[in-house]
C-alpha cells in the first residue's frame, strides 16, 4: 500500500470545514499519467460534482506532457471519477440536501494507480478563517515558549 503524493490541496483546508473523506479512482489518458508522475498538477479551483449518476472532477489542471505529440490531453477537461454506485448516491444526497460541496484534497499514486481523495466540505466564512489563523499563531507561540524553557 505504498502511497506517493502528487499534489495536496492546502487551499481547501483554508476555505472549508472538511467533514467526511472518500477515496476515488480517476479516468486518465496516458499523457496525463506521465505528467502526474512529474508532479505537474493543481487542485486549486477544482471541485467534484455528480451528473447523471456519475461523479466528475471539474477544474483540476494536469499540465500537458512536454514530450507528448498532437494527441496530448486538454489540461482542464472534466475527468470521470470511479466510485461504487451507493457511494455516489450517498455523496449526491448529502451535497443536494445539506448544502455541502465535494472538494478534492489530495491526488496521489496508490499501487501504481492515481487516486483522488474527496472531502465533503462546508464553506468557511471570513470569521472562521481569521479564527483558524489566530489559533495556529497561538499554538506556534506556545510551542516556541515551551521550546525555549527546555
Amino acid at each position: 500500500m505504498a502511497e506517493k503524493l502528487i499534489v495536496d490541496n492546502r487551499r481547501a483546508r483554508h476555505d472549508y470545514h472538511l467533514l467526511d473523506r472518500q477515496e476515488a479512482g480517476i479516468v486518465l489518458t496516458g499523457t496525463e499519467v506521465k505528467s502526474l508522475r512529474e508532479g505537474r498538477a493543481t487542485l486549486g479551483q477544482a471541485y467534484a460534482e455528480v451528473r447523471d449518476g456519475e461523479a466528475w472532477l471539474v477544474g483540476a489542471e494536469i499540465a500537458t506532457y512536454d514530450h507528448g505529440n498532437r494527441a496530448n490531453h486538454d489540461p482542464t477537461r472534466p475527468r470521470k471519477l470511479l466510485m461504487h454506485r451507493r457511494e455516489i448516491d450517498r455523496l449526491y444526497g448529502q451535497v443536494r440536501e445539506k448544502g455541502l460541496t465535494l472538494v478534492p484534497t489530495r491526488l496521489y499514486f496508490k499501487d501504481g494507480r492515481v487516486k483522488v481523495e474527496l472531502a465533503l466540505a462546508r464553506g468557511k466564512d471570513v470569521r472562521d478563517k481569521r479564527r483558524t489563523i489566530a489559533d495556529r499563531d497561538a499554538k506556534r507561540q506556545i510551542e516556541r515558549a515551551l521550546k525555549s524553557r527546555r
